[in-house]
């Protein structure tokens, strides 16, 4: 039987929980994981990855029906929908699998079941409600997650209304389709549904889509979108949905002016909702805000000992900040000497959509809210030798620096492969860059990253191909 009493517990096995536990076990603390459904959470199993395997059948689809400009052609193009999900389903599963080896060989014990706080330094763990065992640690990090929000009156059923995990598994793909959100999840189903056929309409309460990116990007992002076919109705709320037969009537108003539209589905992405629930968190001073646990710069919360990481806690809720969320923690529980708290303003954000999204730090509206005199450089991907090659001349980056330091303060793109690109600009911030390093740095040619260092020289009115 393993043992009970650990040097730290981490509740939950998703990207922020299993990381901490493995970082844990690195530096020397004895290490217990609870997780009650799949290790790598839903980022790995529902999120995160086996929605980039669909996108990339998107993608192909998308490929062999413009076959013509590269001097093919095919007939008969036909897709089996049943064999894209499976093959996303075995992405997943076989990344679900690789986070099992990697806690067994840092040697982190991990308990298949539900945890719950059992008082000070006490986790409690059950299996379909029957106790398991009752582990003790001076440190317990909460890492449970979240779950997708659901609006009155708009309630998924997961037959004809949607949320993310009957998105991911169709039996076939709708003909028509609704999305309530053009958040990043919203919009990379969209942008899915849309290359494999679908017609798609996607309703946003915002006056932008992708609003929380710099709003050139989002004015970009929703023409290439339209001009996909996909109908956006921003400024908009989906009032009703009528459930009838095979299909769904949804009543929206924009304004003064109200319109229905009748499709086959309807998928909510709508925000998330944190996993506060059920965790014991009632007999403790940890604090809870709109569903999610409130914390300090290191990850505690208000009860010594209980910390919380990812979605759990505040923004941006992504994984990679969930993971280094998770590695703060741990290392300043530790007392690693040289970790720092983290800085929102670094971490990089990705929608893969098609054409995809990519941005870090602040937007030129932003920078200018903060009170920054701001120097803004552009570069379209037309100007781009690679891009033209690849068929991709669809895109657009732009930088936002201080004009006074020099200061990179946000970089935002969009186009193909600019999900792999943004990290260079993370790294600039990361390491404090200003222009004249970037301006020094030699790009290879011919490559898409050509259009960062013209980003760049086009805001001191230096860009060379443009």
């Amino acid at each position: 039987m393993p043992e009970t009493s650990y040097d730290l517990i981490v509740l939950g096995g998703g990207p922020g929980g299993y990381v901490a536990a493995i970082r844990a076990a690195q530096l020397g603390l004895k290490t217990a994981l609870v997780e009650r459904e799949h290790l790598g959470g839903i980022c790995l199993n529902w999120g995160c990855i086996p929605t980039k395997a669909l996108l990339r059948s998107a993608e192909i689809s998308h490929i062999l029906h413009h076959l013509d400009q590269f001097g093919f052609s095919a007939t008969d193009i036909r897709y089996d929908a049943g064999k894209v999900v499976a093959r996303s389903r075995a992405v997943a599963k076989q990344l679900s699998n690789g986070v099992a080896y990697l806690l067994r060989k840092n040697k982190v014990q991990v308990f298949d079941g539900h945890g719950r706080l059992a008082g000070k330094n006490r986790l409690a763990v059950a299996k379909n409600s029957k106790p398991v065992t009752e582990l003790a640690a001076p440190h317990i990090i909460l890492a449970t997650g979240a779950r997708a929000r659901s609006l009155p009156g708009l309630e998924p059923d997961g037959q004809q209304v949607w949320t993310y995990k009957e998105a991911m598994v169709p039996s076939a793909i709708p003909k028509s389709l609704l999305v309530v959100g053009s958040g990043a999840i919203g919009i990379e189903f969209a942008s899915f549904y849309r290359d494999m056929g679908a017609e798609v309409t996607v309703v946003e309460v915002l006056d932008r889509v992708l609003p929380v990116e710099d709003e050139e990007i989002s004015a970009f992002a929703r023409k290439s979108f339209e001009k996909q076919g996909i109908k956006i109705h921003t400024g908009a709320t989906v009032k009703a949905l009528e459930r009838t037969g095979d299909q769904v009537t949804a009543h929206i108003e924009a304004g003064d002016k109200a319109s229905e539209i009748a499709v086959e589905k309807v998928i909510l992405a709508v925000g998330i909702v944190g996993n506060v629930e059920e965790i014991g968190l009632e007999n403790t001073a940890v604090k809870v805000e709109r569903t999610h646990v409130v914390v300090d710069e290191w990850l505690r919360t208000g009860e010594p000992g209980i910390y919380a990481i990812g979605d759990l806690v505040g923004p941006p809720w992504l994984a990679h900040k969930a993971s280094h969320e998770g590695i703060i923690c741990v290392e300043h529980i530790a007392g690693v000497n040289d970790v720092h708290p983290l800085d929102i303003h670094n971490i990089p954000a990705c929608t893969y959509c098609r054409p995809q999204v990519a941005s870090v730090g602040l937007t030129e509206r932003g920078a200018r809210d903060a009170g920054y005199d701001v120097r803004v450089g552009h570069f379209p991907f037309i100007g781009n030798g690679k891009a033209i090659a690849l068929g991709e001349p669809e895109g657009m980056v732009k930088t936002v620096f201080d004009s006074k330091t020099g200061e990179l303060l946000g970089a935002h793109m969009i186009g193909a492969e600019v999900t792999e690109l943004i990290q260079g600009y993370t790294i600039a911030k990361t390491l404090e860059t200003t222009e004249a390093d970037l301006i020094r740095t030699i790009f290879p040619h011919p490559t898409i990253s050509e259009t960062m260092h013209e980003a760049v020289l086009d805001a001191y009115g230096r860009a060379i191909h443009f």
